[in-house]
């Protein structure tokens, strides 16, 4: 189990050229990437994604790749792109003469023009940086995904505990379920008492009509079932593998659905008591698995 929270960071060196890549992930219902990538390297971006989909299944990854030399200096080779400036300067004067506006056109509004002047970064091939882009991905992913895993281990503690409190509750009502209807018929018989009517023998046909009616209206045994059958698949999902946050809301849902069936049903205080207790065990349960993949 592993959280979608977390943050990796990851460096390669080569040829020259310094790639850092940093990752954060926060909570999302569905996988989604932002990726910043330098316009050197955008050609790499699906690339990236790739490696980062066959890792990720889940939550919101925000991606920084920069690319600089090693030793963190400005790169020394720069190299004038003097076709793209002629280009320019065409351009702009012919701008000038439909607007008509005089003056020269300066060399620094030239030399200021994106692509003008190319440092080594820029003429080097993007293709070519990808190993090294490929590596400090890897590395910050690994960091990444060991963060998710430690704090994926506390959550599934956590659920857990939420988990056997609601196992203890339905254990509670499974015991006292059968005393319910046992007890509505004692209060039956006494109304019928108090009413000064005669009371009915224990085996009176309309009297068994009766309770029999009592005991389907207020039958939980199918949904007492179906919560411990949830309980047990949330056990599977500790010793997957794969992420289970789905699995998790999922499970969230139909033990809500159960656990108001049997608060509806119940005629009786201390399973109502039990029903809270459930119900405020899942909440807590559905609040941590939002934090799951």
């Amino acid at each position: 189990m592993k959280s979608m929270t977390g943050y990796g960071r990851g460096e390669c060196a080569q040829n020259g050229f310094k790639v850092t890549v940093e990752i954060s992930s926060v909570n999302r219902k569905q996988s989604e990437i932002s990726l910043v990538l330098p316009r050197e390297l955008e050609v790499l971006e699906a690339q990236i994604r790739d490696v980062l989909n066959r890792s990720i299944a889940r939550g919101r990854l925000t991606v920084r790749v920069t690319l600089h030399s090693a030793d963190g200096k400005t790169s020394d080779k720069v190299r004038l792109n003097a076709p793209l400036a002629r280009a320019y300067a065409r351009e702009l004067n012919r701008l000038a003469k439909d607007l008509k506006l005089t003056g020269p056109l300066s060399l620094d509004l030239l030399a200021r023009a994106p692509g003008v002047f190319e440092t080594n970064e820029e003429m080097a091939d993007a293709e070519d940086f990808w190993p090294a882009v490929n590596t400090a991905l890897g590395k910050a992913l690994g960091t990444l995904l060991k963060m998710r895993e430690r704090e994926g281990a506390h959550l599934a503690k956590d659920l857990s505990s939420r988990i056997e409190l609601m196992h203890k509750a339905t254990v509670q009502v499974q015991k006292r379920s059968p005393e319910v209807q046992k007890r509505y018929r004692e209060q039956l018989i006494q109304r019928i008492k108090s009413a000064g009517v005669e009371a009915p023998a224990v085996d009176d046909e309309r009297l068994i009509k009766e309770i029999v009616y009592f005991a389907d209206r207020s039958d939980i045994s199918e949904e007492l079932t179906r919560l411990q059958s949830h309980f047990q698949q949330f056990n599977d999902c500790l010793s997957s593998k794969e992420p289970v946050g789905r699995t998790l809301d999922f499970l969230a849902q139909e033990m809500n659905r159960e656990i108001n069936t049997v608060g509806s049903k119940a005629n009786d205080s201390l399973i109502s008591r039990a029903v809270v207790t459930l119900k405020t065990e899942l909440e807590k349960f559905r609040e941590q698995a939002q934090n799951v993949e």
